[in-house]
């Protein structure tokens, strides 16, 4: 099913695009709902899974879309939230995110760990080694040498602390505990939180651990991340705390063991507000259109709170999934359209015509099976699923 819809006739659209029967869609929904988890791409596969699917795994052949998503062998590990994930030679590689670490274990962690899965075994394996920093919510890319490159992530001390203190206590029974706690947490600057501000390395082959320098910004955590051209990633927004966001957009270029950054312009506020608060978990890929960037997740308000020295800056405001399609041509933002509803936080792959979204979180912070392209062209975005 396809459907046109410019930027007017999307705000009025109230519900998302019926899926037709299974047999009949171009793109097949997922079996279960996936948001917080990995989504790669080996050769004309794609692989999506994780986060809400547990344990779980399924593949796409883009060349055999009639025969749906076919599940893969399990996760062997703890089941990881926000993972960071990227693909060197075939093989899937998979770090951090959080997670119990046993069934009866009394609160989350930060994984340290670091898997691969070899599509062509169907298995998977731990790696006899540790990440130097808490890679929730991290983002990693593959370079050209065949090294990993791994941007952002918490710090792995502090939130372990947080969640063991958080779940220890009984909100229903001594809410001042709870909140003092929370507050004492939400309410740290930025810098305070500690996150990973290095460019990390990991080298397969060598099974080692280094970096790039860090990052000149605020480190952050959920940014999209395209690569843009040779070694050339652009990171769009992602939280630079627990509840605010950004609306920076940077392009780094990675050659041997330098990386250069470039400040790009940021994301525009949507039609109809005159605030980008920024967006964490976006949908966004390179497309023949130009970069587009999709959805995402925010907090309206936050920013202003922040600026205002309120550094829990999400206190009392609801949680925002966005809806606008942003597209990047030529140095340019426009804003072509909508997604048929707000989503975040699931997969996004550039393919033969456009982006395809798959999974995701919904307003009612519900995990999606929703799979569809999306088209920019003549203003206008295009809706296929």
């Amino acid at each position: 099913m396809t459907k046109s819809i410019p930027l007017s006739a999307a705000l009025a659209l109230a519900v998302a695009v019926t899926a037709t029967a299974a047999t009949a869609e171009d793109w097949p929904d997922l079996p279960e709902g996936v948001k917080n988890g990995i989504g790669v791409r080996v050769d004309d596969t794609i692989y999506v899974g994780l986060g809400s699917a547990g344990t779980a795994l399924y593949a796409l052949d883009l060349n055999d879309r009639a025969a749906g998503w076919t599940e893969r062998a399990d996760f062997t590990g703890p089941a990881p939230s926000q993972p960071a994930a990227t693909v060197v030679d075939g093989a899937i590689y998979v770090f951090g995110g959080s997670g119990k670490a046993t069934e009866d274990a009394a609160s989350p962690i930060v994984f340290d760990t670091v898997w691969r899965y070899d599509p062509d075994a169907d298995a998977w394996s731990a790696l006899d080694t540790t990440t130097p920093a808490g890679l929730l919510g991290a983002g990693a890319v593959t370079l050209d040498d065949g090294r990993i490159a791994v941007f952002g992530g918490y710090n792995k001390e502090l939130f372990d602390t947080y969640l063991a203190d958080i779940t220890s206590i009984d909100k229903d029974t001594d809410p001042d505990a709870w909140n003092a706690v929370v507050d004492a947490y939400m309410g740290m600057k930025p810098t305070d939180y500690r996150w990973n501000d290095l460019i990390l390395t990991y080298d397969p082959a060598a099974n080692e651990w280094g970096d790039l320098g860090r990052d000149p910004s605020d480190p952050n955590t959920r940014a999209a991340i395209v690569a843009t051209g040779p070694q050339t990633f652009t990171l769009v927004n992602g939280e630079i705390k627990p509840g605010l966001r950004t609306d920076a957009v940077r392009t780094v270029s990675i050659d041997g063991d330098t990386a250069d950054w470039a400040d790009d312009a940021p994301i525009p506020a949507p039609e109809g507000s005159d605030v980008q608060e920024g967006l964490a978990g976006a949908y966004a890929g390179a497309t023949d259109a130009g970069l587009l960037v999709a959805g995402g997740a925010n907090f309206q308000g936050a920013r202003a709170a922040a600026d205002a020295g309120r550094w829990y800056a999400h206190d009392g405001l609801d949680k925002h999934w966005a809806g606008e399609v942003f597209l990047l041509e030529d140095g340019t933002w426009s804003q072509p359209g909508e997604l048929p509803e707000g989503l975040a936080y699931g997969a996004s792959f550039a393919v033969d015509g456009g982006l395809l979204i798959v999974g995701g979180e919904d307003g009612e912070r519900a995990a999606r099976t929703d799979v569809f392209l999306i088209t920019a062209e003549d203003g206008t975005i295009t809706v296929t699923d």
